[in-house]
């Protein structure tokens, strides 16, 4: 088989265009699936290459599923994928609004899809030079971190670090009481492994973060929810719950609220512990939202001292998502088990997301991240609830720190209608029966600041409004 390519002068080059050239004749069809390409030796010498360039080339193309080596044989132009549609490009319309609905929506969308209502920064703002100057210093390390799985409990030095960032919300905590994870959602998963069994019941908040539902329904267990109001969860319905139903697990955000964006009071935090402790009642305190705080709300694991609560905690919402490292803060006598259930169904946490944390926690620049992190949430609440305001959206809450506003919509507007329309114009919005598990938010809506900066989303509430 003659290639009918000029021969370049860089190496780099040389490589790109045997591969271009052979993936040519085979969108052309000249070059068929099953076809044997030229041996390498023959295809060098006829293009005046070296060997090693033309190795290359085939191998990076085997690499990319375009080609396969048949040892002894050579190498054959392999079946060709099956054709994407377009259909699977981008949200799906038709997909019933459910606690996995803006998360599988969001996840899966293209860039140039508007996402206010998903539960992330943009890229932009995350602290991106702090982050490649971490990756930087990594590569040139010590390859452990690269290579190797971590230690059960996880990086000991970042685990004193979480001490000491805990201590400042009041927690006390040793690093021994620390086992790190992937994530934030596998902290939860592995507590509710070691606390629950199918059948169980589990009080949440409603609304709260709809992902605790999807987790919980995995698990199998009896969700009973409990009105959250600006200061905390209803007191009086909470304590009905726990004489009526007998929960074995409480699972809740306190530092700022998903989705209200409320703060809970020290009084409620009181009341709520001594309520706790009289049921036996064990909480999951996810915290992941602490570093969006100027003044730290109360903590129950700072009142309760780590016994009945546990402390939940990740970097993706201020750090980054692609490192994927949270961790678990428990009582002393749970972190033994706790580690041999992570082994069992882990065996270890990223090794290299907890160097890259460490790495930029100890950086300065992440503290000055984060001080120009909250100003800039702060001004982008305030834009973003009056030009909501202008079309009749009202703020349930006007929170104290972080990314979202949970809005009442105007009269006679429903969020699952409003999502859909809005959807139709690649704008994937939170609708509030999907933290509600009751089901009564449907005149509810979470935006997140961060992402709600595009005239699109305002054009497209209106004309969906109108509609």
């Amino acid at each position: 088989m003659a290639m009918d390519i000029e021969t370049p002068t860089d190496g780099g080059t040389r490589i790109e265009a045997v591969m271009e050239a052979i993936r040519s004749r085979i969108a052309a069809r000249s070059l068929v699936p099953g076809s044997r390409l030229p041996s390498i030796r023959s295809l060098a010498k006829s293009m005046s290459l070296s060997s090693s360039t033309v190795v290359e080339a085939y191998e990076r193309l085997a690499a990319e599923g375009i080609i396969r080596s048949r040892p002894g044989s050579g190498f054959y132009v392999t079946a060709p994928a099956v054709p994407m549609s377009i259909a699977d490009i981008g949200p799906r319309l038709d997909r019933q609004i459910d606690p996995l609905w803006v998360s599988r929506q969001s996840l899966e969308a293209a860039d140039e899809i508007l996402k206010p209502g998903c539960g992330w920064l943009p890229p932009s703002w995350m602290p991106d030079e702090a982050i490649r100057r971490a990756l930087r210093t990594l590569s040139r390390g010590d390859m452990a971190a690269l290579t190797n799985y971590e230690t059960p409990l996880g990086n000991p030095r970042l685990r004193e670090l979480l001490a000491r960032r805990l201590g400042d919300y009041g927690v006390t905590a040793s690093p021994g009481q620390f086992i790190l994870t992937e994530s934030g959602t596998q902290a939860v998963d592995l507590l509710c492994r070691f606390l629950l069994e199918p059948g169980d019941t589990v009080l949440i908040d409603d609304p709260c973060y709809f992902n605790f539902q999807a987790l919980l329904r995995a698990h199998r267990v009896r969700m009973v929810g409990v009105p959250y109001l600006e200061t905390g969860p209803d007191l009086a319905r909470f304590e009905e719950v726990l004489k009526t139903e007998t929960p074995r697990l409480y699972i809740t955000n306190s530092g700022v609220h998903n989705p209200t964006g409320a703060t809970l009071s020290p009084v409620v935090a009181h009341r709520l512990l001594m309520l706790a402790a009289e049921h036996g009642l064990t909480i999951i305190e996810d915290d992941i939202f602490a570093d969006f705080e100027d003044v730290p709300a109360p903590r129950l694991a700072a009142y309760d001292g780590l016994d009945r609560v546990l402390s939940v905690g990740s970097f993706s919402k201020t750090l980054s998502a692609s490192f994927r490292c949270g961790f678990i803060a428990a009582r002393r006598d749970w972190i033994d088990s706790l580690c041999d259930l992570k082994i069992a169904t882990s065996f270890s946490s990223g090794h290299l997301g907890a160097e890259l944390v460490l790495a930029v926690l100890t950086d300065g620049r992440y503290r000055k991240h984060l001080q120009d992190l909250r100003v800039r949430l702060a001004r982008a609440r305030q834009e973003t609830a009056e030009r909501l305001g202008a079309l009749g959206f009202r703020p349930a809450i006007v929170p104290r720190a972080g990314m979202f506003l949970w809005c009442e919509l105007p009269e006679g507007q429903m969020a699952d209608r409003l999502a859909q329309a809005c959807l139709a114009d690649g704008i994937i919005l939170a609708p509030g029966n999907a933290f509600s598990l009751s089901q009564s938010a449907n005149r509810f809506m979470r935006f997140n600041v961060a992402q709600s900066d595009d005239p699109r989303l305002f054009g497209s509430l209106q004309k969906a409004m109108a509609g």
